[in-house]
């Protein structure tokens, strides 16, 4: 491999790693990955659990 190729993937492998962690922490936040909210999707209740209040 010659030094642009290489230059190249490690821009591409660092873009994907940051967009990876930026998921991560939306997710430990409680933030949605789709900026759409919730409302309607079928899957809010394995996406967003919800604390019992007892």
């Amino acid at each position: 491999m010659n030094p642009p190729t290489i230059i190249v993937a490690l821009i591409i492998f660092v873009i994907v790693a940051l967009i990876i962690v930026n998921e991560i922490k939306k997710k430990k936040r409680g933030e949605s990955s789709c900026s759409c909210g919730c409302g309607g999707c079928a899957f809010k209740d394995t996406c967003h659990k919800t604390k019992d209040t007892d």
